[in-house]
């Protein structure tokens, strides 16, 4: 059973007051911030380990990101995967959820003529910092496969390569069991399991695991498709608020401070009542 799982690097969430906004290009400067491996990408990686464990085949790991994406990946093969593949170029940065999913996708599909085709596609449900939960049904259309999201378990019966998979989505007040037929396309949330710890065993051996890079030359996707000019999600007027507010020390003795305090909270229109209660 060969399976992609899509994974994000995300700003860890404890620097979130490091990242700004640039006025200019309207995009994240994430320059100095660490990252983390996306926590329901993780979730999907552990997914996909236990699918291989009892059926086999191989797990190859696909994140668009710049070049330093590559520790990340470096993780994931740690954590048990087979391959990886970093889809970075300059002319893919600035994308929104839907440029992002055709490149993925045709680094799926690269991927897929070079070696075998994927029987299952798995992903985090959203991205930490997006947060949108477009990626996992735009990938599952682009590929026509069949998808579902909002997964919080995949049941797998028999031995062998199944065909389907029963799988359960997570709704407000329980949940809804689909069965869903290969290939497919799922997104899975946090709640599905908790991701297994790397080993140091597994960080040696991640170090001679393939590892592929798939700039915008090997690809050769249609440009208008991808970065700035393929997303269609545009960021409007971009400020920072003044959140300051206007003080003034007042002098005199407690008594005078605190009638000046009254005669000013009642010149704008609030009442003070008998027992100490204000109202407007």
């Amino acid at each position: 059973m060969n399976i992609g799982v899509l994974v994000k690097p995300v700003p860890d969430p404890e620097q979130y007051n490091s990242i700004t906004i640039d006025p200019e290009t309207k995009r994240l400067n994430r320059s100095g911030v660490p990252t983390i491996v996306n926590p329901s990408d993780k979730c999907a990686v552990e997914a996909a380990l236990k699918l291989k464990e009892k059926f086999g085949g191989k797990i190859v790991i696909f994140t668009m990101a710049p070049p330093d994406g590559r520790e990340k990946l470096m993780e994931v093969l740690a954590m048990g995967a087979d391959e990886a593949v970093l889809v970075s170029d300059r002319e893919f940065g600035g994308a929104d959820t839907l440029a992002t999913s055709y490149t993925l996708v045709k680094a799926v599909e690269k991927k897929s003529a070079e070696s075998e085709s994927f029987d299952l596609i798995l992903s985090g449900n959203e991205s930490a910092d997006g947060a949108t939960g477009h990626v996992p049904a735009q990938v599952g259309e682009m590929l026509g496969f069949n998808h579902l999201s909002a997964i919080v378990q995949i049941v797998a019966e028999g031995e062998g390569r199944p065909d389907s998979l029963t799988v359960f989505q997570k709704i407000e007040n329980g949940k809804n069991e689909f069965e869903i037929k290969l290939p497919a396309v799922i997104g899975v949330t946090r709640d599905i399991n908790k991701p297994r710890y790397t080993s140091a065993m597994g960080v040696i051996k991640a170090k001679k695991k393939p590892f592929d890079t798939y700039d915008c030359e090997a690809l050769s996707p249609d440009k208008s498709r991808i970065g700035i000019e393929g997303s269609p999600t545009k960021a409007g007027a971009i400020f920072t608020p003044d959140t300051g507010r206007k003080s003034e020390e007042l002098s005199g003795s407690p008594e005078e401070i605190a009638e000046e305090l009254v005669k000013r909270i009642k010149a704008i229109g609030v009442t003070i009542n008998s027992g100490g209660g204000c109202r407007e």
